[in-house]
């Protein structure tokens, strides 16, 4: 396994610099720039000239795409175009409020999809199967947004129960009460979208082993119904869910930008958002690269997982 990691790890070295070849010339190609946003009668084309020059905009590609890879390597991201701040203390002050709402809204999502699918496998075909299917396509069917804005308008504005936006209360303490308060809705939306996807993929996993040959011979050796369930089947039920709960994260994070602009929760989907507006690449392809080595290494945790659960898949 050892070996196996050290490999991957190798592999990922070529399809990174292959990711900052993509992203820059993504980038470079969209149509305007910074300098473009500040176009107005009142300020001297001289003006706007110098600043596209100090921006390093009038250089070549190659040599725009060196600097940059230049300053990665380096561990240095480069400045903002519209704040002039470090792009690398831009994405840590936002990163750890998104990583909390995303590790939070999976959490909630597969403690709900897992008992569900599996209560839905077993019982297939009944009432019950019927019932919650119905509510896991009625999960699927609401967009997120909607929600998300129907929860604000009952819980926060009508009811007065919970908070509408943001990740404190302004001018309050910003204890841990405080925060888990502010996360109830936006996890409730994020954590129903996962449950909702992850229902079907456990159901349908669960029925392909429910009539597996090794859990007639589990029963035929008189194992109860409930220790066959859990402890044989829904192990080997889970191995394909792993995949997928791995191909979602970075679905998860994508996703955050519309909660987190709906929540105004000030994580790295807002930054994005911000950053799209004012047209600011170095922040838009630091955040490219962050979420292509976060990609990178769920595959490779993924993969770690599968063998962990699996004893049959070896690494060589």
């Amino acid at each position: 396994m050892g070996s196996y990691i050290v490999r991957r790890l190798f592999i990922a070295v070529p399809v990174f610099f292959g990711i900052t070849v993509l992203s820059f010339l993504i980038m470079n190609l969209a149509p305007g720039n910074p300098v473009d946003m500040l176009i107005n009668p009142n300020i001297p084309k001289e003006l706007l000239e110098l600043k596209r020059e100090k921006l390093g905009l009038n250089d070549p590609l190659y040599v725009q795409y060196a600097n940059w890879l230049g300053g990665i390597l380096r561990g240095d991201l480069g400045y903002s175009f519209s704040s002039y701040a470090p792009v690398s203390e831009l994405i840590g002050k936002r990163i750890g409020p998104t990583l909390l709402l995303a590790a939070a809204s999976l959490l909630i999502g597969l403690l709900i999809a897992i008992p569900v699918g599996v209560i839905s496998a077993v019982k297939r075909n009944s009432k019950l199967d019927y019932f919650l299917t119905g509510m896991t396509f009625l999960g699927i069917s609401i967009p997120p947004f909607f929600l998300g804005l129907g929860l604000i308008y009952i819980t926060g504005i009508q009811l007065k129960w919970l908070p509408t936006g943001g990740i404190s209360t302004l001018g309050g303490d910003g204890g841990t009460g405080d925060v888990l308060l502010h996360m109830i809705l936006p996890v409730t939306v994020l954590g129903a979208a996962i449950a909702g996807k992850k229902v079907r993929y456990v159901r349908a996993s669960m029925l392909e082993v429910l009539d597996q040959d090794f859990l007639r011979t589990a029963r035929a050796k008189g194992l109860r119904e409930l220790v066959v369930t859990n402890k044989h089947a829904l192990r080997n039920a889970l191995i394909p869910v792993i995949a997928v709960v791995g191909a979602e994260i970075p679905l998860l994070l994508g996703g955050s930008i519309v909660i987190e602009q709906v929540f105004q929760w000030p994580g790295i989907g807002q930054l994005t958002m911000e950053a799209i507006l004012s047209r600011d690449y170095p922040v838009l392809m630091g955040l490219n690269l962050i979420a292509a080595c976060v990609v990178l290494l769920i595959n490779l945790f993924t993969d770690v997982l599968y063998a962990a659960a699996d004893p049959r898949i070896t690494y060589g």
